[in-house]
């Protein structure tokens, strides 16, 4: 209690300035102790910031930790989905292997925090709330025994310069007292000394902690990123091997490649569904359908149902459909690499040298946009043959139809372009109507009744495999390659125009 005593006094005379103050720590060891408070202080909030980036829990085992993670609990839902969803369903193949691949994910990230746990957290809160502070502790122990030395130091001197009898009496134990304090103070201090100098030396292996840091996280993310890249390929393959995808928009090739067809799902179910009810129906192709009605069937066509009784009633969907199918195709039916030449040769003037171009062109289209094209064009001619009841003559259909055919690969809006050049179109299409069974000589249209009946089709369940064999003669049936197209008109001298590919 009185050492308490004295070494408050001393502080509170050596706080005013009436008692010196003894400075036992060099400048070296006095910049140390600075740097090490703040070592301490920003190892504490960086421990601190990295134990709230963990998602597992801190200082559990490792399979109590892999259950406690966010990405375990994604993996669980998506192969519960998955299985919920069955084989049969895309998206439930895609969950099934997503969910392996998260459930690896949670593995290398339970793998990644415990190395973290081990390798730096674990360090960092040794050194910011043990080592340190055990130097800091003798730092302060060293201060009250410098205090304890002082306060001696003073009252020695004291007695000293007393002319007290009894107080130069004592000045022998006060010598002895100072001497022993003197003594802690030289002994605390050596060990002080010793810590901070051991500190500084080991400053770059405290820093290396940082440098682990980042060598954990880079090995984490590659590991992670191996467990993606091996699971990206099985779902691409699912996903590009999946059929049913939406032939609305696509391209052609894709279309027909990914289904397995010649003729384009939406081309060949409208016109069946045409040839069935609406031969007869006046304005076809011109009078706009119910947005709805449209909507509703263009869904239909694009997941390949093979339910569409409903829509037999409304030729004019379906009419509507076939446009907009035509209309959406990335790259037009009768392709933009040739839209030059389809202009030059309608601006032909002799009119059997026009369909002489016109045919060389139409014989260099690829091989799946002639056959679409041929079955799309051998049922409009089929419809104009009807042009007394519905009013759609080959030059109605050009002209309704025609820009859904062919258009100009340039910016603007599809009303633009469809302007621009409509009346070439026109010019196009309307002589490839009036002599389609010279364009496409292959077997001759023979659209009488015997056709099936569409919803005979249907009750296979599937357009994969319906053709117009029962509408036209080879109508279905990819083109040939024929390269010599029959002579017409004026050009009928004994000769042919010969074409190579």
């Amino acid at each position: 209690m009185k050492k308490q005593f004295n070494r408050m006094r001393q502080l509170a005379n050596q706080t005013v300035g009436r008692a010196e103050k003894t400075e036992v720590l060099s400048d070296d060891l006095l910049q140390i102790e600075r740097r090490m408070e703040l070592v301490r202080l920003v190892s504490h909030n960086t421990h601190k910031r990295l134990v709230s980036c963990l998602q597992g829990q801190l200082g559990t085992d490792t399979e109590k930790r892999h259950k406690k993670l966010p990405l375990t609990a994604l993996s669980q839902a998506m192969q519960e989905g998955g299985g919920q969803l069955g084989d049969e369903s895309l998206i439930g193949k895609m969950m099934d292997v997503c969910g392996e691949a998260e459930s690896r994910l949670a593995t290398e990230l339970m793998q990644h925090e415990v190395q973290i746990e081990r390798d730096i957290l674990d360090p960092l809160n040794q050194l910011a709330e043990v080592e340190i502070p055990n130097i800091l502790k003798q730092r302060k122990q060293l201060a009250k025994l410098v205090l304890d030395y002082d306060s001696a130091k003073t009252r020695f001197y004291q007695a000293s310069k007393s002319n007290n009898q009894a107080m130069a009496a004592k000045a022998d134990s006060l010598k002895d007292e100072m001497d022993e304090a003197l003594n802690k103070v030289e002994i605390c201090k050596d060990q002080l000394s010793a810590d901070m100098y051991n500190f500084a030396s080991k400053e770059g292996e405290y820093a290396r902690y940082y440098v682990m840091l980042l060598e954990a996280q880079a090995e984490y993310h590659r590991r992670s990123l191996a467990a993606l890249e091996a699971a990206i390929p099985t779902i691409q393959v699912q996903q590009d091997s999946w059929t049913e995808k939406p032939a609305f928009g696509t391209a052609l090739e894709e279309h027909l490649k990914r289904s397995n067809r010649e003729i384009a799902l939406p081309i060949e179910a409208c016109v069946m569904m045409l040839l069935e009810t609406g031969m007869k129906e006046e304005g076809l192709f011109r009078i706009a359908a119910g947005a709805s009605k449209l909507k509703k069937l263009k869904a239909a066509l694009d997941c390949s149902t093979s339910q569409l009784e409903e829509f037999y009633s409304d030729p004019h969907a379906v009419a509507g459909a076939l446009k907009s199918y035509l209309r959406e195709l990335p790259e037009p039916l009768m392709t933009f690499g040739l839209y030059d030449e389809w202009l030059q040769a309608s601006n032909v003037s002799d009119s059997d040298k026009r369909l002489q171009a016109l045919w060389v062109t139409c014989d260099r289209l690829p091989k799946s946009h002639k056959a679409n094209l041929r079955y799309l064009v051998k049922f409009l001619a089929k419809l104009a043959q009807d042009s007394e009841v519905n009013k759609m003559t080959p030059s109605n259909i050009a002209i309704v139809l025609g820009p859904n055919l062919l258009w100009a690969k340039t910016e603007g809006t599809l009303a633009e372009m469809a302007a621009a050049t409509s009346v070439h179109v026109v010019a196009i299409i309307e002589p490839i109507i009036q002599h389609a069974d010279w364009f496409f000589p292959e077997g001759k249209t023979s659209l009488s009744n015997n056709y099936h009946r569409l919803s005979q089709l249907l009750g296979r369940g599937s357009f994969h495999h319906i053709n117009l064999h029962h509408l036209f003669t080879s109508s279905s049936v990819r083109g040939r390659g024929q390269s010599h197209s029959p002579c017409v008109g004026p050009l009928c001298s004994g000769r042919r125009v010969h074409h190579s590919h």
